[in-house]
């Protein structure tokens, strides 16, 4: 290590920290903004969520390509080259006049950017700090992440309500350049002459990508027997087709990573890895907590922004109970309890999150106001603290710094994968359950002829969008619908909107309990400050 680095240590902290910062930042954002973004392109809720998702998505797909591709060029370069690419994503998001472009912005290039900074952070991290270190930097690393979580829907509803959702974006743009102009202080990883795993690379992206996709379509489709007028193939909903390729193609991914490793050539991932027990533990400890943190994150403001029609700050302010409580958890227990049993603080934080999402199901109720998220969110925040505080230095000192990239990619790929299938699923069920309970009420009324209710039951089978009451009013005016009509649709619909709710943050707490079954692997010791070389 230079001595530059030594004095300027606290630089590269700052840089590695504001990148972890800016590429957890944007979904946080968004998922305040979602009914102005939507508003402001043309587009609907599940068009966000959509764009959500694919963001997540595009992560998690290309995480571990993004991974490997550090090794081969070099770690500074791949980080370098990941900003770039993901400044002119947060440029054209930041221009977009429509979804289509929103989707090419944000969802694909800022993806893609991210999927070759985020490994590349973790390995930086390693050459950068000696290891009596280390363990504090990628701490401080992960509360970044943490913080983002945290301020993310308050700088999203601040500058949504006061300016546009637009300048979030260039807000990015301005971060990136200034991290590129500092980036020679830090210093690099020299590259390896591997080659990359192009094969791998394809049946990766291809295997995740068909899972996610399928979950994000099953409340369009259906899982299994096709919703009416919807697509189907040989009988059957293409989501559970989809579903079943994807799923063997990731079991021939993984055949392949083996065979190319016993044959002695570089696979793009050592599946020797997934024997390691913590590693593995680590890993579905974040899938689970990301699952479910996407999901209650994709609820919530729709509670508030949509039902209660607050503004963006208002939703913004009425989450920072969750900043609070998970920036005082994730940064106070490793310092007040630094010998803490890791396992014994994961499960406590899983049990905090789901006993929140249960109280906030108790009370969401048709006179519900905005009141009711502070205990819920506050709980919230305490377990995803807990569980921010032990599991990036759980995954990091499973294997040897020479694996961290590798480490990285996985961490990171569980992530956004567990973001993404948390979105989609939730998203989904949260869609499912608002047209059932309409076309359920639209059925059950007397008044209402035969024929309508058909009818109705054919077109609101694919998805009912999730509007507030003015904006259902403004459409029922538009339709001319006499007045009594008018607020028997209006009734029946913010009754569907509840129970969407309900049922989505429902899942969400199940997701979060089952996820305590699978704690076994996480050790009850906190890790030491190196490990040896072979893992």
């Amino acid at each position: 290590m230079t001595a530059a680095t030594k004095t300027g240590s606290g630089l590269v902290l700052t840089v590695l920290a504001s990148s972890q910062f800016l590429m957890t930042l944007d979904s946080s954002v968004m998922n305040v903004s979602m009914a102005q973004v939507a508003a402001d392109l043309g587009t609907t809720i599940t068009g966000i969520q959509t764009a959500i998702t694919l963001y997540t998505l595009v992560m998690a797909t290309l995480m571990i390509t993004g991974g490997k591709i550090g090794t081969i060029i070099g770690r500074r370069r791949a980080f370098a080259l990941g900003l770039i690419i993901y400044g002119l994503g947060s440029l054209t998001t930041a221009l977009a006049p429509n979804l289509p472009v929103l989707l090419i912005g944000w969802s694909l290039l800022e993806g893609m950017g991210a999927a070759l900074i985020m490994p590349a952070i973790v390995a930086l991290v390693a050459a950068n700090f000696p290891p009596e270190k280390r363990s504090a930097a990628y701490g401080l690393v992960a509360a970044a992440g943490a913080m983002a979580v945290a301020a993310g829907p308050l700088i999203g509803g601040a500058v949504t309500t006061f300016a546009s959702w637009r300048y979030v974006f260039v807000g990015e743009v301005v971060i990136v350049i200034v991290i590129l102009l500092v980036l020679r202080r830090i210093n690099d990883v020299p590259p390896a002459k591997v080659r990359l795993d192009l094969v791998g690379s394809v049946l990766s992206v291809a295997s995740l990508g068909l899972i996610v996709f399928g979950v994000l379509r099953s409340g369009e489709w259906g899982w299994i027997q096709p919703k009416p007028g919807g697509s189907e193939i040989a009988g059957l909903s293409p989501v559970i087709w989809l579903l079943l390729a994807g799923t063997m193609l990731l079991y021939v991914f993984m055949r392949w990573q083996t065979h190319l490793a016993e044959s002695g050539r570089e696979p793009l991932i050592d599946p020797r890895l997934f024997r390691n027990r913590q590693l593995t533990g680590g890993l579905t400890m974040f899938f689970a907590q990301f699952t479910v943190q996407a999901g209650v994150f994709f609820t919530v403001p729709l509670f508030l922004s949509v039902v209660l029609e607050l503004s963006a700050l208002q939703t913004g302010i009425r989450l920072i109970p969750l900043s609070i409580a998970l920036l005082v958890a994730a940064a106070g227990i490793p310092k007040l309890w630094p010998r803490a049993n890791p396992r014994r603080v994961v499960r406590w934080g899983l049990a905090s999150m789901t006993i929140g999402i249960l109280v906030l199901v108790a009370g969401l109720d048709p006179g519900a106001n905005a009141g009711i998220v502070a205990v819920p969110m506050l709980l919230m925040g305490l377990g995803l603290g807990a569980l921010a505080s032990q599991l990036g230095a759980v995954t990091v000192s499973a294997v040897p710094d020479s694996q961290s990239a590798e480490v990285g990619g996985l961490q990171n790929t569980a992530t956004n994968l567990g973001a993404s299938l948390g979105t989609a699923l939730i998203g989904s069920v949260l869609i499912a359950t608002l047209s059932a309970t309409i076309v359920a009420g639209i059925q059950s009324n007397p008044d209402v002829p035969a024929a309508t209710k058909e009818q109705a039951s054919t077109e609101l089978a694919s998805g009912v969008p999730f509007l507030s009451d003015s904006q259902l009013r403004v459409a029922l005016n538009e339709a001319s619908v006499s007045e009594s009509t008018a607020q028997e649709i209006v009734d029946l619909n913010a009754d569907a909107r509840l129970e969407a709710l309900r049922v989505a943050l429902a899942l969400a707490a199940l997701l979060g309990l089952t996820a305590l079954f699978f704690t076994g692997n996480i050790p009850r010791q906190a890790p030491a400050a190196q490990v040896p070389e072979n893992p």
